[in-house]
């Protein structure tokens, strides 16, 4: 009992000590349907900032999540430019809790001031709209990684979520995007990608590339949004690293299965009943809320650290949350932002030591970021 006090406390100081980045939070996405001042303590949702500062949290990678349709009706554009006019108003309005960061460099900096770093990034790329002059001008506005698609196949690859394999893998313009995200220096996230797209975006990319938020299929087999081992080998071969989710329906065999079952259920009624957007989403909350799938436990997210780490080395392997994105499934022990020091406990209950630590809390993305930001540098000197 006194030596897991003990650790609980080093977990507690760890998590104030270390930086941690978080490469994968839904905050804005929640923040458009309802609007709250995460200045203070919400009623709801995993992020605001009295939770991350509890927590340790020193910098988060908040996503416009640009949804499938925006690219079938022309808004994907305009919904990027809206949701990252609303991430960058956080640190105007509260500029003594949230600050804007573009590079490590900035991070580091602003390590130690009681606020948090934020950076942008674009979860679905249908904002590009086929324009390499798109991808430069969210680059100039801060965002720092994109996810080519998310669960349906756009104009740049295919999705993971979806059966309709449209290009089997990159586009024409989507070999060009990767070519040209390497070039100025934006991260290339793998998570939500088809298998085929991922193994030809490893095969063009003269950078490493991360997978902000997914985890291992070895615990999920069949489900596709998650790594196989080939897969997570080859990322860190590449010199990439998959920074692990917290939805228990990736680190959970039997969650996951329920959470198939339920998204094939929802998706054949949707179709059957012809709802408008508004509708299906109405329909699909009230299903998810009258059909829950369970919760995993922390423990089955440090199992699909171990499994990386077992796999691939300590060097690849970090956390990308998807707080705000998995909605209220989340494992036990993991609710929100101010449980990264839980997260922490069992590492060091496991036996990792604060160095190994130290590289998922942050060093490791932070070395690959770093090396996306030089291949671009050499690249641009011609090199």
């Amino acid at each position: 009992m006194e030596e897991e006090k003990q650790l609980q406390t080093k977990a507690r100081e760890l998590a104030q000590k270390l930086t941690i980045v978080d490469t994968h939070q839904d905050a804005p996405w929640r923040l458009r349907k309802k609007e709250q001042d995460i200045s203070v303590r919400t009623p709801d949702g995993d992020f605001d900032y009295p939770r991350a500062r509890a927590g340790g949290l020193d910098a988060v990678f908040m996503a416009a999540y640009i949804p499938p349709e925006c690219e079938d009706d022309g808004t994907a554009y305009a919904v990027a430019e809206e949701t990252i006019n609303m991430i960058e108003g956080w640190a105007k309005k509260w500029p003594d809790k949230f600050v804007l960061a573009r590079c490590p460099e900035d991070l580091k900096r602003q390590f130690g001031a009681g606020k948090v770093s934020i950076v942008i990034a674009i979860e679905n790329g249908a904002p590009i709209e086929g324009k390499l002059d798109n991808l430069r001008h969210f680059y100039d506005r801060g965002v720092r990684y994109i996810t080519p698609a998310h669960s349906k196949p756009n104009h740049i690859c295919d999705s993971s979520f979806d059966e309709e394999r449209k290009w089997h893998g990159l586009s024409p313009f989507g070999r060009k995007l990767v070519t040209e995200m390497n070039r100025i220096g934006m991260i290339i996230d793998v998570s939500h990608v088809s298998d085929e797209t991922f193994f030809q975006i490893i095969e063009l990319s003269r950078a490493p590339v991360v997978a902000t938020h997914s985890c291992c299929r070895a615990f999920t087999p069949g489900f596709e949004r998650n790594m196989s081992d080939e897969m997570i080998k080859l990322l860190a071969e590449k010199g990439g690293v998959i920074q692990i989710n917290f939805g228990s329906m990736f680190v959970s065999k039997p969650v996951n299965e329920g959470f198939s079952t339920r998204r094939k259920h929802v998706l054949k009624n949707i179709e059957k009943r012809g709802l408008t957007s508004d509708e299906k989403e109405a329909y699909v909350d009230k299903y998810i809320e009258q059909h829950p799938i369970g919760d995993a436990d922390i423990s089955d997210v440090v199992a699909n650290i171990d499994h990386v780490v077992k796999l691939a080395g300590i060097d690849h392997v970090g956390i990308g949350s998807d707080f705000d994105g998995v909605g209220d499934n989340v494992p036990a022990g993991l609710k929100d932002v101010s449980c990264y020091p839980n997260l922490i406990y069992e590492l060091l209950k496991k036996g990792y030591a604060e160095e190994d630590i130290e590289k998922i809390c942050s060093g490791n993305f932070l070395r690959v970021w770093s090396k996306v930001q030089k291949t671009a540098g050499d690249l641009q000197a011609g090199g």
